[in-house]
């Protein structure tokens, strides 16, 4: 299965029934082929623009085939994964310096449970009714790039702003020093700490991308620690599946003019993914345990799919979960502040969490 997690904007600063049918031509606008098990061959075809994306989103879209997966795959095969993941916080520091005036964010670096940590606070100070209240961030990197003073920055400044609450963003253990489940074991850790100051109920867990995968994966190994879980958890750019499957799978990299790509991520080598604490999707039983979720992606992302399908099992077991799509955007788009739909999207999980974790305004 394909297992991608693309972060365009901080790795590019690195660098049925139906019979089968048999085409007419071998023009694009030929019909294409549907083999014996339903597998469609998909003729060449224009992908314009959505109607439905700001002028300012439209501008944004790139002009030429970027991967932007690249550098961070290039450092893995050069043994250089570790040395790039500390480098992070200076490749991307211009955009968190512009993120933090913008937002009117302060962050400390600090160190949780044992774990590398940032913590983001409004610079007018905490609202006097969410001091006793918490996020906590799981960055989005790959199990690979994720770091606190990197990608965590640009998915909890934001919402500090935003939400006048406090975000704590943490590096966990990731590939390819370490494998599954190395990076739940931190996000434990951490929780466990917090838990020492806060209530469950006043604690609130998200992510971007891998993230947001360990965010499922993180409660779901609360649950089989019998922990208390969190008020509300937000799985951005994400599902609650390791295998991220469907149909966004194939389709996404072909809408980015990129061939498609099979591959599976190292922190998950070996690993039974469909085992329940990897992918909780995969089990009624677990996700009927779940705290208040949402989710959100793109029409062009990659885990669309996976993500409209793990909003789909968490209703069927009776979850309070809220799906939020953006049509025409693809994996994390909200990286980029200067889309209107960014802050659509931040405002979403603004009022969100405002609901469920009870914050003041």
């Amino acid at each position: 299965m394909t297992m991608r997690f693309a972060l365009p904007f901080v790795l590019l600063a690195l660098a049925g029934t139906a019979p089968a049918q048999t085409p007419q031509s071998d023009s694009p606008a030929a019909s294409g082929t549907i083999e014996p098990d339903g597998t469609v061959h998909v003729p060449g075809f224009r992908l314009p623009p959505s109607i439905y994306l700001s002028e300012a989103a439209k501008k944004a879209l790139p002009r030429t085939p970027t991967d932007p997966e690249e550098p961070m795959m290039r450092a893995v095969a050069a043994g250089q994964a570790g040395a790039l993941r500390q480098r992070m916080p200076q490749l991307v520091a211009p955009r968190i310096g512009a993120l933090k005036a913008m937002y009117k964010v302060t962050t400390r670096e600090e160190q949780v449970a044992g774990i590398a940590a940032v913590r983001a606070t409004p610079a007018a100070g905490i609202a006097p009714g969410n001091r006793g209240k918490i996020l906590l961030n799981l960055p989005g990197g790959g199990f690979i790039m994720g770091v606190a003073g990197g990608t965590g920055m640009m998915e909890s400044i934001p919402l500090a702003g935003l939400a006048g609450v406090e975000i704590l963003s943490i590096t966990y253990r990731q590939a390819p020093e370490t494998i599954w489940p190395a990076a739940t074991e931190d996000v434990t850790k951490v929780y466990r700490e917090l838990l020492k100051s806060y209530q469950p109920q006043d604690i609130g867990i998200f992510g971007c991308s891998a993230g947001g995968l360990l965010t499922a994966e993180a409660i779901a190994w609360l649950i089989h620690e019998k922990l208390p879980l969190p008020g509300a958890i937000g799985i951005f750019c994400a599902s609650g599946d390791a295998r991220w499957g469907g149909d966004s799978q194939s389709f996404a990299r072909p809408f980015q003019a990129l061939p498609p790509r099979d591959d599976v991520r190292a922190y998950f080598k070996g690993i039974d993914r469909s085992d329940p604490l990897v992918s909780p999707a995969l089990s009624p039983a677990t996700l009927k345990l779940f705290p208040p979720t949402l989710l959100i992606t793109g029409t062009r992302a990659f885990e669309m799919s996976a993500t409209v399908n793990t909003h789909r099992e968490l209703v069927k077991a009776g979850v309070d979960a809220d799906l939020h799509m953006w049509d025409g955007l693809g994996h994390a788009f909200f990286y980029d502040p200067a889309l209107p739909e960014s802050r659509e999207a931040f405002d979403v999980m603004t009022a969100f969490f405002r609901d469920r974790l009870k914050l003041a305004r």
